[in-house]
């Protein structure tokens, strides 16, 4: 998928697209992807959508625990202290 950056870049589209399919998270601009409110939108759609989030985000319990909600296979991008 192409993208050209300002678009990856426009927070309302890029939140528009995760609401309809979290996966887009992956062609957000990285800035994005440090965003909270983007990122738990993104897995509320697509769990696996956590392993495009931000390093910080794998230790955010809520944010795994809706991301595993969506997917139990996203357990796998958490840090392991929330996998025991």
């Amino acid at each position: 998928v192409y993208a050209a950056r300002p678009l990856k870049a426009d927070r309302e589209l890029v939140l528009d697209a995760v609401r309809q399919h979290g996966w887009a998270l992956h062609w957000a601009a990285d800035p994005l992807k440090e965003d909270r409110e983007l990122v738990l939108e993104a897995v509320r759609q697509e769990g696996e959508a956590l392993r495009r989030a931000a390093k910080h985000f794998k230790k955010d319990r809520e944010l795994v625990l809706e991301a595993v909600r969506q997917k139990s296979e996203a357990l796998a991008h958490a840090t392991d202290p929330l996998k025991a």
